[in-house]
């Protein structure tokens, strides 16, 4: 072998090691393609967190509404539902914060895509054994009984917020992120 063989085949990536299998597909590279994904990233963070901000703050002050849309679900005990009642607007307006400020927002998006995700196990189950709720997400009023609410429209949006707070936690938007 010569000198100019050797060189050429040290050249050579290894199998599987090459430009095709460390670069994007090509829909997802490109300046274009960049933009697109930094706005599912925009929308994805700040639709988010007006959500989270809207859920918390139409349940703040209202501990009694929400422990009866708590109990309504038939999977806690009072003093839990109490505690949920208490607990859980403040956190939802954090969330929110966290998001709309930019404040870790990968594991911000993990922890509301876990809670999303058990939010939509509550509907489901609640679905599944025919109870006639208002699921208690953005409105608590303790006379409703939920039967205008379909669940699986409730569950397809709750889905929704689900991918969005995925994405978020794998691509977040951090531009005007006090700390990323």
């Amino acid at each position: 072998m010569s000198t100019i063989e050797m060189t050429d085949e040290a050249r050579r990536p290894a199998a599987g090691t090459g430009p095709t299998s460390t670069t994007a597909p090509s829909f997802l590279s490109g300046p274009r393609a960049r933009v697109g994904l930094d706005l599912i990233s925009f929308l994805a963070r700040f639709g988010m967190a007006g959500i989270w901000l809207w859920a918390g703050f139409s349940k703040l002050g209202n501990e009694m509404g929400v422990a009866q849309s708590v109990l309504a679900y038939e999977m806690f005990t009072p003093e839990v539902a109490n505690f949920i009642a208490l607990v859980l607007p403040p956190l939802e307006i954090a969330a929110g914060l966290m998001l709309l400020l930019g404040i870790f927002l990968r594991p911000t998006g993990k922890i509301t895509a876990f809670v999303l995700g058990l939010f939509t196990i509550g509907l489901i189950q609640a679905w599944v054994r025919g109870l006639a709720i208002n699921c208690g997400c953005f409105t608590v009023n303790i006379n409703d009984t939920g039967d205008h609410m379909t669940y699986f429209w409730a569950v397809l949006r709750d889905l929704g917020f689900l991918a969005l707070s995925l994405w978020t936690a794998y691509r977040p938007f951090r531009k005007w992120a006090l700390h990323p």
